[in-house]
């Protein structure tokens, strides 16, 4: 039993070392003085995973790794890059994990399938169970 539970601890372990003792860039919490570019990075950042904590996105996580997406979102958009021309960079550079809404190919396809094929099975149930109660 102990045994088991030694690479569970060593995980945990790492996991609490992951914040950095650096301080946050500068971009991380501060908004671009342009209104308009700020707001396409908001919007951006709303649709972007946080790689840390993976249940938020960049915009809601506290995880120094979402604010230094937040700082390169931010630098870009600033430095005149559209946000999509952005977003295809952090998925060329993070994966396309980053993304909430991944683009469709070998690696991706099961997650765009798996609910098609899933409901398939559950109506193919439901035909068979009501086909036997109403016989």
């Amino acid at each position: 039993m102990r045994r088991a539970l030694l690479p569970l601890a060593l995980v945990l372990a790492g996991v609490a070392q992951a914040d950095s003792t650096l301080p946050a860039s500068p971009l991380a919490y501060t908004q671009l003085p342009d209104p308009d570019e700020e707001a396409q990075a908001k919007a951006l950042m709303e649709t972007l995973r946080c790689l840390v904590c993976q249940g938020q996105s960049i915009a809601d996580s506290d995880a120094d790794m979402a604010g230094e997406m937040r700082a390169l979102v931010r630098q870009r958009i600033a430095a005149g890059e559209r946000p999509a021309e952005v977003r295809k960079w952090l998925m060329q550079r993070y994966g396309d994990y980053v993304t909430y809404d991944p683009p469709l190919s070998a690696v991706t396809a099961p997650l765009w399938i798996a609910p098609l094929v899933l409901l398939g099975l559950g109506l193919l149930i439901a035909r068979r169970v009501f086909k036997r109660t109403t016989a």
